[in-house]
């Protein structure tokens, strides 16, 4: 396992980290699941308030206290459930991050947050007031670092402008490549690390059935997945190349995988375990299709 530091943070990450979203109410399996990846040196466990309600933090929480200081953990915060749980509503304001960061941390069962992210964000936000919130958490050293959640180059180019955060989460993949255009040389260039989810394009590269998948037709997106499929050969697997194409790009600090199953935990390890892609197979890939772009927020 390889570890990166955020941005210009003190917080360390592996380079494969566990996305916890999927993760199911059963706080004996989950914590099984969860100790057995940070015994394999992942690192960085990724929640969020938005999911399962709570319940999502709660059970990361629960299996992860005892081992605190071993781990990096990352939640996100901004939609807010409605009483009736009927859905959520976008709230960017200070005061409401500054509730849901003292809820986020009792649920964790801890006293700081590793990476705090906004959970999403739109140009129509108050975002000064947004920056303000994660500062005060800051200096009062319930958050380490801060980041966003997002793949909007409108709303990312405005953070960078404004506020000192340390990651930026985006979908990134092969099938997946907005990112390139404009944004992975932006947050290089100013020393913001990416957190890389969709490795796997919703497993369209592994062993899913082709369909459309963002502007690539289903013929088009079966063509990636053979190509990565002829690049793995024998010596390695389709995950572990769609996870090292990620992590060749020098701002990428971890690859976010979903993991729920004994099996997308053994996928994710071996994934860490991965060989470096040589310069001619990586050319392979790129080449395998046109790169798309954003079409909006740009």
């Amino acid at each position: 396992m390889n570890y990166n530091q955020l941005g210009n943070s003190a917080v360390q990450v592996s380079d494969i980290s566990f996305g916890c979203m999927s993760l199911g109410t059963d706080h004996t399996a989950n914590a099984a699941l969860l100790h057995r990846a940070l015994d394999a040196g992942i690192t960085l466990f990724d929640t969020a308030d938005l999911y399962n309600k709570g319940l999502n933090e709660e059970t990361v929480g629960k299996a992860l206290h005892g081992r605190r200081r071993q781990v990096a953990l990352a939640t996100k915060v901004g939609n807010q459930w409605r009483p009736d749980g009927s859905g959520w509503d976008w709230n960017p304001t200070k005061a409401y991050i500054l509730q849901a960061a003292e809820d986020s941390l009792r649920r964790l069962q801890t006293d700081y947050i590793d990476l705090y992210q906004l959970h999403g964000g739109t140009l129509d936000d108050p975002i000064d007031e947004t920056i303000e919130a994660f500062e005060r958490l800051k200096e009062q050293g319930k958050i380490r670092a801060y980041g966003i959640s997002s793949i909007r180059p409108n709303v990312i180019r405005e953070y960078v402008r404004k506020s000192n955060i340390a990651s930026v989460m985006m979908q990134y993949s092969l099938l997946d490549r907005r990112p390139e255009e404009s944004c992975l040389a932006l947050l290089h260039e100013h020393q913001i690390s990416v957190l890389a989810r969709g490795s796997y394009a919703q497993g369209l590269l592994l062993s899913k059935p082709a369909k459309p998948y963002l502007s690539y037709s289903a013929a088009e997106v079966q063509r990636a997945a053979e190509v990565v499929k002829q690049v793995a050969g024998s010596t390695s697997t389709p995950a572990e190349v769609a996870v090292e194409f990620v992590l060749k790009q020098p701002v990428v600090a971890s690859a976010v995988l979903g993991i729920r199953t004994e099996q997308q935990l053994d996928d994710a390890i071996s994934a860490a375990l991965h060989r470096s892609l040589p310069a001619a197979e990586l050319e392979i890939l790129r080449r395998a299709l046109p790169a798309n772009h954003y079409e909006q927020h740009r």
